[in-house]
């Protein structure tokens, strides 16, 4: 053996050496992360059944911005982040012997009142925070001058679900330059490969821990990968990712092999748009309102729980999410993930009558519930 290639191979050992140590370095900030998550877990559900710690600790201050696109190592599940269990045998048979997945014919005959009203999107600048729905839980935010997507969905009809009962509310050639797009999980009505394949593949990417693997085979280039509670930022707008009680699954061995969660939006002026993604009610709201006080607007989810035995765990109805947007004092909220796609079982329209309802119940000022019809626009006023 040569001189230069012994060289080359201590080279190249080295090489791995540090790349084995960058690797172990990342794997003791994530089990560090899990520590503070379960810490901040246990301290929530104290307060919720009565019996706070005698001196709970402070909340941590917000993560600083990571890096964009930054290679990450996960771990190989993220079942420790469940909420509640995934569901058993004896639930799949009581599914399977009841079958009451779709609303009868009686839950079906208000599509055609089903609200869908596409108008312009609206002209803004930087200093102008507006939200336009597409459908189900397809935004256009238009925040600090940026343009971003949330789980955008324009296919007709996704694996496994009846074509939309509602068109896309904003034709995708309507849409300005795309800045940015951030993703709740990888579900397939809120992750979606043929409306992705649309989009240029250097545009930034905001993704769950776990995913960036999915965009990277389809060429995505500025992927950046977070987890709960951490954040990064694009031209002074922050994108922080927290906790959701949800789940991931794309085929039948991925099972929470990728993260799910929402989104927090700053602004650069410091307003908040909160995006959901998929969720049910839980604990994790308060801590968000906590760490992210202020919320300007939240986007949540309202429809797909019936039957609630088999979809309570991950999905609000519309009383728990308006409980949800107290809990984050948030200011406005605007329903999303009902009247696009059939899901489950409750009539078509019943997401939206519970919500008003739940809504003037609570107090809350009528004007402040953002219920849009699909392809409609509101801007934040100051």
């Amino acid at each position: 053996m040569t001189q230069q290639s012994e060289t080359t191979r201590e080279r190249e050992a080295e090489r791995e050496r540090e790349a084995e140590r960058g690797r172990g370095a990342e794997r003791e900030k994530a089990t560090e992360r899990e520590k503070t998550a379960v810490r901040e877990t246990a301290a929530v559900r104290e307060e919720a059944a009565g019996h706070p710690a005698s001196s709970p600790a402070p909340l941590p201050p917000l993560a600083e911005p990571r890096p964009l696109a930054e290679p990450r190592v996960w771990p190989r599940t993220f079942h420790d982040r469940l909420t509640a269990p995934l569901p058993g045998l004896k639930a799949m048979a009581r599914f399977a012997r009841e079958g009451a997945v779709r609303p009868g014919r009686e839950g079906l005959a208000d599509v055609p009142l089903l609200p869908f009203e596409p108008g312009p999107l609206p002209s803004v600048d930087a200093r102008t925070v507006a939200v336009s729905w597409a459908g189900h839980a397809s935004w256009v935010v238009m925040i600090g001058g940026l343009t971003v997507l949330t789980d955008p969905v324009w296919s007709r009809r996704i694996i496994g679900t009846p074509a939309r009962i509602t068109p896309v509310g904003i034709d995708w050639a309507a849409l300005p330059r795309v800045d940015a797009v951030v993703i709740s999980h990888n579900h397939y009505d809120h992750l979606d490969a043929p409306t992705l394949r649309r989009l240029p593949r250097d545009t930034p990417v905001f993704a769950p821990a776990g995913l960036a693997r999915w965009f990277h085979r389809r060429r995505f280039t500025a992927v950046t990968e977070l987890d709960w509670w951490e954040a990064a930022e694009l031209d002074g707008v922050r994108f922080d990712f927290v906790p959701a009680h949800h789940w991931s699954k794309r085929s039948l061995t991925d099972t929470c092999r990728s993260l799910w969660g929402g989104w927090v939006l700053t602004a650069p002026d410091g307003r908040r748009v909160y995006f959901a993604g998929d969720t049910g009610y839980g604990h994790w709201f308060a801590r968000i309102g906590r760490r992210h006080p202020g919320i300007d607007l939240a986007l949540m989810p309202i429809g797909a729980y019936d039957p609630r035995w088999w979809l309570s765990d991950v999905h609000c109805d519309p009383e728990e999410a308006v409980r949800a947007v107290r809990d984050l004092g948030a200011r406005r909220m605007a329903p999303m993930h009902w009247g696009t796609f059939v899901l489950s079982a409750e009539p078509v329209l019943e997401p939206l009558t519970r919500v008003r309802a739940a809504w003037e119940a609570a107090g809350l000022s009528r004007e402040d519930l953002w219920d849009l019809p699909v392809g409609a626009s509101r801007v934040l006023e100051d």
